[in-house]
């Protein structure tokens, strides 16, 4: 199954998605097109996570459509989807690095989840993404032993393995001090920029919003709230997005 290389990366109309009787995403429609980043913000509780995991398919809408590249991910095979996925790098909130695992063999896993055994191969791919976060010749260290800075870069390293279009990041300033969150923001940003990804990052952090963001997303209490640019959301008169925007002031 082949997309439309001129529709955007990311269509989504009128999903929405609930558990138990409680609505959690409602009637939610945005697109992402090629090479542009959109920043989710909203409140805890709002559906930011949720609505990320719809992207790759993690979940499936109760009721509306996720697209790729202009074809709904109900449309796809479960081959096909599990290929879109692998299309799509995932830097999840905590990192989610294996410490049973080195460095190297934590970032070598999506590899060899696809059925890569070219060890050669593998080891290149490795150092080279490990080299782009700043953390080249460390494939033997232990997650263990790492700081939350290193955890995060480790992860993006790992998301960034299979050359990916896309790329999707659950709070990943989360945990870290000031001056982490500004280099791991830099550094997702240059990676963007030179990787050419489309990417959808999930955050609080409206320096982050305000470094990344083509078009931002406010979500609240599961609701568009907004949908604009980040300058367009700077100037919005809504009381609530004032609130939100005033508590980083």
């Amino acid at each position: 199954m082949t997309g439309d290389a001129s529709a955007p990366y990311f269509a989504v109309n009128g999903l929405s998605k609930g558990w138990s009787g409680c609505a959690v995403l409602r009637d939610i429609s945005f697109t992402v097109p090629r090479g542009e980043t959109l920043v989710v913000l909203g409140g805890s509780g709002a559906g930011k996570s949720v609505l990320l995991k719809h992207l790759n398919g993690l979940h499936a809408p109760d009721s509306g459509s996720v697209a790729i590249s202009g074809i709904p991910l109900d449309d796809m095979s479960q081959a096909e989807l599990a290929r879109q996925r692998r299309r799509i790098g995932m830097l999840f909130q905590h990192g989610a690095l294996f410490d049973s695992m080195s460095l190297g063999e934590n970032v070598a896993f999506p590899l060899r989840e696809t059925g890569l055994r070219d060890e050669a191969e593998i080891g290149r791919r490795v150092a080279e993404v490990l080299g782009r976060v700043g953390l080249a010749e460390e494939e033997r260290k232990n997650p263990a032993l790492l700081s939350g800075g290193m955890v995060k870069r480790v992860a993006l390293a790992r998301a960034l393995v299979a050359n990916p279009a896309a790329l999707l990041c659950d709070e990943p300033t989360a945990g870290l001090d000031p001056i982490l969150t500004v280099a791991i923001v830099e550094l997702i940003h240059r990676c963007r920029r030179e990787l050419g990804l489309t990417c959808v990052v999930v955050t609080h952090h409206l320096g982050a919003m305000r470094k990344l963001a083509d078009q931002v997303l406010f979500l609240d209490k599961g609701e568009v709230r907004f949908l604009g640019t980040p300058q367009e959301l700077e100037l919005s008169e809504d009381p609530r997005i004032q609130e939100f925007l005033e508590a980083d002031r």
